[in-house]
């Protein structure tokens, strides 16, 4: 793993951990401290970066749990110091860009090009086409309309619970990345036989 060009270390020499169930596209860029967990799925281009030094000299590691679904063209990256944790479950979609500290629970769905900044979200939330999030914490089950603005608590009041058909929706999602994830992997086996 450490001898690909795109898994590579930081300038304090963290290097990327990759569960050996995890599909990382080869145009994808993995820097330092990121820790990927089991049956997880980065796409082409996405950008995972983990570099900043915090006030201590030390790195701070984003954190991406099992089965996290990380689609094309995604930046991941946070200020010195501060920690970004991906729950197991979340998918991340097209162009989304995610900046730390930031908490991001289990089974979220952050739709293609959001923003989450400086942020919580709980678990299973999802975040509109388009929206921003920073500065705040957005509670479970909650829907950001495409589009919005969250910044502060006062944004989150009226925010509505996530519908059937989103729901429904999230886990399809997460079902096909997952069966993509396999079949690039048995392709890649078969390959190199």
């Amino acid at each position: 793993m450490h001898g690909s060009n795109n898994i590579r270390p930081n300038l304090v020499g963290d290097y990327p951990q990759v569960h050996s169930t995890a599909l990382i596209d080869p145009s994808a860029q993995i820097i330092g401290n990121v820790r990927i967990g089991k049956d997880v799925f980065v796409g082409p281009l996405t950008v995972i970066r983990s570099d900043e030094r915090g006030p201590d000299g030390k790195v701070a590691p984003i954190v991406l749990g099992e089965e996290v679904n990380i689609q094309d063209g995604v930046i991941i990256h946070s200020h010195g110091g501060a920690l970004v944790t991906i729950s197991a479950r979340t998918s991340i979609a097209h162009g989304v860009a995610i900046h730390g500290p930031c908490e991001i629970g289990e089974g979220c769905f952050l739709a293609m090009r959001s923003t989450i900044y400086n942020a919580t979200l709980e678990a299973r939330v999802w975040v509109g086409m388009n929206a921003m999030v920073m500065g705040t914490k957005i509670q479970a089950h909650c829907t950001v309309p495409a589009g919005s603005i969250i910044r502060s608590g006062s944004d989150v009041w009226g925010l509505r619970l996530v519908s059937h058909k989103e729901d429904r929706y999230m886990k399809s999602v997460l079902k096909a990345a997952n069966q993509l994830r396999e079949e690039y992997l048995k392709t890649r086996a078969v390959i190199k036989t």
